[in-house]
């Protein structure tokens, strides 16, 4: 222990300041509770693998059913456990929410008397009230970048988030100290992320206060707070003046605008002249087909379980970045590359049914569990473990998954149009 920690005689206490041994001690037991943390969760992972295989093993185990269980016991355990820790977190948060009494009055917006030019109209209500209920859903089923990627060969599900990320990064040209802006960040993992590649400084806007809060929250527990800073904002109306980012990014959020043109008009105006802006649109197709039944079913659930006025298609959202003014440098369909590799997965593979448990959020969309997670949400909202209306935001949530999904199956939508434009100089 001496190796660590120098004897008396070794440093005069004379020359050892207070604050330093204060430090000192500080780091220590800083050092010794996140040990003692991570030995209670490998414990309690350890007992979750255990439980697992007295579950799924016969009353006599052979070589093979012991094999089973090593392995269920090492590796099932911890995976099972932290899931288990993070959907505690989740239902804690769903029993402090008040805001999942506003799902019929989002709901509302789509019944059969309001059209897309309706809520258009009503845009910074129909978001502003779908983060208010998606959130903490999104958090706890895909994590803090609220985005699609594929998956290709070698990755795991967050290495793809992160490529997916630091591609269009790539695509901004800028470097450290370089302004940036997120435009429409959610929580404001990508903007971390981004700000970590990149060495820039992000400031990221949403229209929802409570995405602020648990953003900024998130970066101070990070350690990255004086790079990324979340703000509360209208993207149709950014509060920025004339020519303030070095580069502006967008993932999947510009297609709550009402107007395109307008949303890229203003990215236009508080970018510097040169700069580039770069993004992913939730886009229909050429293969979407306006008079197909199944393609309009796919269009209204995507619409409803994701809080868009209206989906258009790829060659209206083109338009609408030459029409504000940016010379226009790419426009293509990222998720057409085709870089899956051996073993990769197109994008809407999370949405599709699985069986598997360690497998989420594939395995709520199985026909059981489909089914009973409506009920096991509806018997923690009688026993009071959650609000009122839970039931019916993951019930909407549920439907805009499959009809990603169908949408990803079917090919008449993509998440990841890519468009890159440059303000002209």
């Amino acid at each position: 222990s001496s190796h660590f920690r120098p004897q008396s005689g070794h440093i005069p206490r004379s020359r050892t300041p207070r604050r330093l041994l204060g430090r000192r001690h500080s780091r220590t037991a800083s050092s010794i509770e996140k040990m003692a943390g991570t030995s209670m969760e490998l414990a309690a992972g350890l007992l979750v693998g255990l439980a697992a295989v007295l579950i799924v093993s016969p009353g006599s185990l052979s070589f093979s059913g012991c094999a089973l269980g090593f392995v269920l016991f090492l590796g099932a355990g911890p995976v099972l456990w932290a899931g288990l820790k993070q959907t505690l977190v989740f239902l804690s948060s769903l029993n402090k929410s008040e805001k999942h009494g506003k799902i019929d009055g989002y709901n509302n917006q789509y019944d059969d008397t309001k059209s897309a030019e309706d809520r258009n109209q009503d845009y910074a209500n129909l978001v502003d009230s779908y983060y208010d209920l998606a959130t903490e859903f999104y958090e706890w089923g895909w994590g803090t970048s609220f985005h699609f990627a594929d998956r290709r060969e070698g990755e795991s599900f967050q290495q793809s988030i992160l490529r997916h990320e630091y591609y269009l990064a790539g695509r901004l040209g800028v470097g450290k100290g370089a302004t940036v802006l997120d435009c429409g960040c959610g929580i404001g993992g990508p903007a971390r992320n981004i700000a970590r590649f990149t060495g820039a400084e992000i400031k990221a806007v949403t229209i929802n206060q409570f995405q602020v809060n648990r953003g900024n929250a998130i970066s101070v527990k990070e350690g990255i707070c004086g790079q990324v800073e979340l703000i509360q904002a209208d993207f149709m109306q950014l509060p920025f003046p004339d020519a303030s980012f070095d580069a502006v990014y967008a993932i999947e959020s510009t297609c709550h605008a009402p107007d395109r043109a307008k949303v890229y008009g203003e990215i236009l105006r508080v970018l510097k002249p040169g700069a580039i802006f770069a993004c992913y649109e939730w886009c229909l197709t050429d293969k979407y087909d306006a008079e197909n039944e199944h393609h309009r079913r796919i269009k209204r659930d995507i619409e409803v379980g994701d809080g868009l006025p209206d989906l258009v298609h790829t060659s209206v959202c083109t338009k609408a970045l030459k029409d504000a003014g940016f010379e226009v440098l790419d426009a293509r369909d990222c998720m057409q590359d085709e870089h899956l590799g051996k073993g990769g997965e197109p994008w809407y593979t999370p949405l599709t049914p699985s069986w598997n448990p360690l497998k989420w959020p594939r395995f709520q969309f199985n026909p059981v569990m489909f089914r009973a997670m409506p009920l096991i949400l509806r018997l923690f909202e009688l026993a009071g473990l959650v609000p009122e209306g839970t039931v019916k935001t993951q019930v909407m949530l549920q439907a805009g998954g499959v009809g990603c999904a169908q949408g990803g199956l079917t090919g008449c939508f993509t998440p990841a149009w890519l468009m890159v434009g440059r303000k002209p100089v």
